[in-house]
């Protein structure tokens, strides 16, 4: 088992198996064994890294979150109950200088996601086969980037939900940043997708009777949860939110849920996923950090790499906060500035997409 990572696996009925193979090498995350089996591995030379007591989550989960683990309880109870909230609050005991358990279950904990993320993705090993490669392989993500102020029933989140229902029903993998407003309203037109255009525009009426998040988180995710027993099968979407915001709830749209505790880490892989390109539609200091990272990125890749950075909202990017004329400035004469785009509505932007790279608009 030389250079073997098993991580979160049931070994309690392997132990015969793994008692003839050779440890040494072998390295095992989170994985539960028979009484004797894990000293046994030990002195063969295995390096197996525990459960750790007191932690509110699994350091070495296997796969993404869904709304329905991370909001477990929350008809009944309250959401400060639920998972989500639970692992928040540890976050916040746990301080800005954790203990060294607290630091190795974040960072192992964010490394299992991004795995999961990638396995989802295809993103495996050389040689892996096809069947062992996630539901994802091959697909071309999208990033939808905007503010958790919109709130349900304005139009800016209605334009959001419609921006997500394109972009899926032409083929893209619609990705947000995880959270509520402009990245909720994103998931939930991916993820209705495949039904008619009625079915968002009942959605969107019911949601908008609980137009925040504050003050009941608990209210907010009910009335979506109850869209999603409603249509219980949604197309395939992806939210990458962090408890470093965990004051900002995750929607449960999104059916792949990749959270992690280090938003730098989230941020660097929100954005390096989205290879299709990433919608940005108005928003606050978040977004525009999130604009110019990723303006970074275009800045210094290769021209095969740059991928579509498409800013929706002219009035919003040109003049309320005039971060358009700078992207054009800095793209003068780079590989990026044929994928600088500045466009008025959804459509215009599902148009820049589906066409081949040319000068911005």
């Amino acid at each position: 088992m030389h250079g073997w990572h098993l991580q979160s696996l049931e070994l309690r009925g392997r132990t015969a198996a793994l008692a003839r193979m050779e440890a040494a090498g072998a390295v095992f995350l989170g994985c539960s064994f028979a009484a004797g089996a894990e000293s046994d591995l030990r002195s063969r030379g295995a390096l197996i890294f525990p459960f750790l007591p007191g932690v509110p989550f699994d350091s070495y989960r296997g796969r993404l979150y869904t709304g329905a683990e991370l909001y477990a309880g929350v008809k009944t109870s309250t959401y400060e109950q639920t998972l989500d909230a639970r692992v928040y609050q540890w976050t916040l005991r746990a301080g800005a200088h954790p203990g060294l358990d607290a630091t190795l279950a974040t960072a192992m904990h964010d490394h299992a996601i991004g795995s999961a993320l990638d396995e989802l993705l295809g993103n495996t090993l050389p040689g892996t086969s096809t069947a062992a490669r996630g539901g994802l392989a091959g697909r071309k993500l999208v990033g939808v980037m905007g503010g958790h102020a919109a709130v349900r029933g304005s139009k800016e989140y209605d334009d959001a939900a419609r921006l997500g229902r394109l972009l899926a029903r032409s083929g893209f993998v619609v990705t947000t940043g995880g959270g509520p407003g402009a990245m909720e309203a994103g998931n939930l037109g991916a993820y209705l997708s495949a039904h008619d255009v009625g079915a968002l525009d009942g959605a969107l009426a019911s949601l908008a009777a609980v137009p925040r998040f504050r003050p009941s988180v608990s209210r907010w995710a009910a009335a979506a949860l109850a869209v999603v027993d409603r249509y219980p099968r949604g197309t395939a979407n992806l939210g990458i939110p962090t408890w470093f915001y965990g004051h900002e709830p995750p929607n449960v749209f999104a059916t792949g849920i990749a959270k992690f505790f280090a938003n730098s880490i989230r941020e660097a892989v929100l954005l390096s996923r989205c290879t299709g390109g990433i919608v940005f539609l108005p928003g606050a200091a978040g977004t525009v950090q999130e604009i110019f990272q990723d303006a970074c990125e275009n800045y210094y890749a290769a021209p095969e790499a740059v991928a579509p950075m498409i800013l929706v909202g002219q009035e919003y990017w040109e003049k309320t906060l005039p971060v358009w004329p700078l992207l054009q400035r800095l793209a003068k004469g780079r590989g990026m500035e044929g994928h600088l785009h500045l466009v008025e509505t959804p459509d215009d932007a599902l148009a820049v997409l589906r066409r081949p790279v040319g000068p911005g608009l």
